[in-house]
């Protein structure tokens, strides 16, 4: 299968964990893939991997929360393949606390990350989606696939208990969604997000395994308790289990791909039924 045969596609923060297995995936269904991580390492292992499977990719690293990056990616990914026809804004990290513990630091990291980095990069792919459908439509051409994914979570559609300021960004992710569905729908530019569950990855792995990253020079511990990883009740999953990195990326891709074309402003739950 080559659904995504001569297309680019970017994917934020996807070094590890569901953004490598999306580039991966896509690589293998034909896209040329512009990996990214805030260190070089992982986004190395990737793009390795993607060339050794006969496929296409580079990488751009960076803090996407820098008010020039989302210039600094596009502008390479264009100087590389000449155009973008899928952005897939996966990138962040959790810094939990209940609310009356957040700290203004804390609440601010999580929506830059979260909804601020997201709002950039859309409105620095204007030229690349928005403006170049509207001139394909113009000239008579049949348009090329055009799309951007969003990535939410369950916490956004139902709260979670220490995630006030995760949930608060990924709910506010779904508004940005169907905003730029209304406002880019008449130029076939389609905009949808996907909202993960328990997923398997470092920001759902025991906190105690010392996963760290940093933000503006504090060292935020990810993961989970393994307190709480012992308690947890799989019976809120009907499908009784955590999604793996590849099942999640798959939603991503589906909702990218041909099988989606008239589908825009929708949020696809992947969670195996939790929240339901």
């Amino acid at each position: 299968m080559n659904q995504f045969e001569n297309q680019v596609v970017v994917i934020t923060g996807s070094g590890r964990g569901i953004g490598a297995a999306a580039a991966r995936q896509f690589a293998a269904q034909g896209a040329k893939v512009v990996v990214n991580d805030l260190n070089p390492e992982p986004a190395e292992v990737v793009v390795e991997s993607i060339k050794k499977a006969g496929g296409e990719a580079i990488m751009v690293t960076g803090d996407v929360t820098a008010s020039d990056f989302p210039e600094l990616i596009l502008g390479k990914t264009i100087d590389a393949y000449g155009k973008l026809n899928v952005l897939v804004n996966n990138a962040g990290f959790t810094w939990d606390g209940m609310i009356h513990k957040i700290t203004d630091e804390q609440w601010q990291a999580i929506l830059n990350v979260h909804a601020t980095t997201p709002f950039r990069m859309i409105r620095a792919a204007t030229p690349y989606l928005r403006d170049a459908a509207k001139a394909d439509l113009e000239s008579g051409k049949t348009p090329e696939n055009r799309c951007i994914i969003n990535i939410s979570s369950t916490s956004g559609l139902h709260g979670n208990f220490g995630q006030a300021n995760y949930a608060f960004a990924k709910m506010g992710i779904v508004g940005l969604t169907k905003t730029i569905a209304k406002e880019w729908g008449a130029f076939g530019v389609r905009c949808n997000a996907v909202a993960f569950g328990f997923i398997d990855t470092r920001l759902t792995q025991a906190k105690e395994s010392g996963e760290v990253i940093e933000v503006s020079g504090t060292k935020v511990e990810l993961g989970i308790p393994q307190k709480v990883i012992d308690a947890r009740n799989d019976r809120t999953i009907p499908l009784a289990r955590p999604g793996t990195p590849e099942e999640a990326a798959a939603g991503i891709l589906m909702m990218a791909s041909p099988l989606a074309s008239y589908i825009t402003g929708h949020t696809l739950e992947v969670t195996g039924g939790m929240g339901i």
